[in-house]
């Protein structure tokens, strides 16, 4: 047996399970695969360290077997401890040879040692889920930051987090902000996010959501996919929010807008979707209803104060059901919280379809290959990804699924670049 690469995870015998999940996801990534067989005949990659630190799932072992396949050679840490497919972490180093760092459930102190472990291989390339790694360069492991060469950013928080950073002069070198395209916010964050956040709730409680008032906290991309699977599956949707620009736009689809304080105490399901902390805070439980299910699906157990709500009950957290904790009040109310307020679509469920992740990751690989052959011109920040890799990534995923689209006429192209036509 050929020697496995370096790791830390929880049962290699789980190796086969996880490939066959693997293989099950690709078969909905087209795009990553057209890709993948691309990478393999060119190896762009070739002699280049990557660390990651995502969430170790099936999609985001193809992600890797096509940077693996340009050559790359990878080291992958957990971006959270609840995501984390044990057989997919056992795949990744039994069957495609990846360095991998992560065990479901593991611990802060483990958390960050996995990442450690990514970054001591003095990667050329990072790859991160809500900055934690970025953050941990430039705080812990400076001795690091003169092999890195730049990154890539695939969060709505971690591009926050970063464009902080890079606002205080902190930030060492470039970083492409994922996120941002169009084939990735709209589509990853939307119905991404919109299903499988209400997939979650099902597995861990069994709700009927039609005729129920559901909160959405946050009217971005992630909190309009939520709303609107919500309302198509019979909820009353009520949204609250701090833009008045997206507290508008929430107005004009159709949904109720109330203050937070408001809607505690007419909802049934509460979903934080904000990149922010204590979106649901003690005054809140206080108001909520017997039976009141909340449930976070922003990047970091921060967004719900589970602080507070300890200190609020009485009794518990007892598990109740699957990822489904009780907290019982002085006054008899049960508020059952998932996921332990982590990223509940991955931590009660599997996270988003495949086929939506295909699009996030085909971003990811070519803005890796674009990256590796600019670097040297990219000042240290944040930077978009140019517009022809999102362009390409959507021309390829309509073509895969078997759709077309009209090309602009001579005409047409002179007109639209041509100031000086009249009405």
């Amino acid at each position: 047996m050929a020697e496995l690469p370096k790791n830390d995870i929880a049962d290699l015998a789980l190796a086969q399970q996880g490939k066959a999940r693997i293989e099950w996801a690709d078969r909905s990534m087209s795009v990553l695969r057209q890709i993948r067989d691309r990478f393999a005949v060119e190896r762009p990659f070739e002699g280049v360290k990557i660390a990651a630190c995502m969430h170790v799932t099936t999609e985001t072992a193809n992600l890797m077997r096509a940077l693996a396949a340009g050559g790359a050679q990878l080291a992958l840490a957990a971006s959270n401890p609840l995501s984390t497919q044990d057989d997919t972490a056992a795949a990744l180093v039994a069957e495609y040879g990846i360095s991998t760092f992560a065990r479901n459930g593991v611990d802060r102190d483990g958390y960050y040692a996995h990442i450690n472990a990514a970054l001591d291989g003095a990667p050329h390339y990072v790859f991160d889920d809500g900055c934690d790694l970025v953050n941990t360069l430039h705080t812990t492991r400076t001795e690091v930051l003169p092999s890195v060469r730049g990154g890539c950013e695939e969060t709505t928080t971690g591009v926050i987090r970063l464009r902080q950073m890079s606002k205080d002069g902190a930030l060492r070198f470039p970083m492409v902000a994922v996120n941002d395209t169009d084939t990735k916010h709209m589509f990853d964050n939307r119905y991404g996010t919109g299903q499988s956040t209400l997939d979650a709730i099902f597995r861990a409680t069994n709700t009927l959501l039609a005729g129920k008032t559901v909160v959405v906290a946050g009217y971005g991309y992630c909190g309009r996919g939520v709303s609107s699977r919500a309302k198509g599956l019979g909820a009353n949707v009520v949204v609250t929010e701090i833009d008045p620009t997206k507290a508008l736009d929430a107005a004009m689809d159709g949904f109720r807008v109330l203050p937070m304080i408001e809607a505690a105490a007419i909802g049934d399901v509460f979903i934080t979707v904000t990149g922010n902390r204590d979106v649901l805070r003690r005054e809140h439980f206080e108001a909520m209803k017997d039976g009141a299910i909340f449930a976070n699906s922003g990047h970091f157990d921060i967004e719900i104060d589970i602080k507070a709500l300890t200190e609020l009950a009485v009794a518990g957290p007892r598990r109740v059901r699957h990822q489904t904790d009780e907290y019982m009040t002085a006054d008899g109310r049960r508020l059952l919280l998932l996921a332990e307020g982590r990223l509940v679509n991955l931590g009660a469920a599997e996270g988003h379809p495949a086929a939506v992740m295909d699009m996030s990751f085909a971003d990811q690989a070519l803005t890796a290959e674009w990256l590796t052959k600019n670097w040297q011109s990219l000042a240290p920040g944040v930077h978009d990804v140019p517009i022809e890799i999102d362009k390409e990534v959507a021309r390829l995923k309509l073509e895969t699924m078997g759709l077309a689209i009209d090309v602009l006429t001579p005409a047409q192209e002179e007109y639209l670049n041509s100031w000086e036509h009249g009405s």
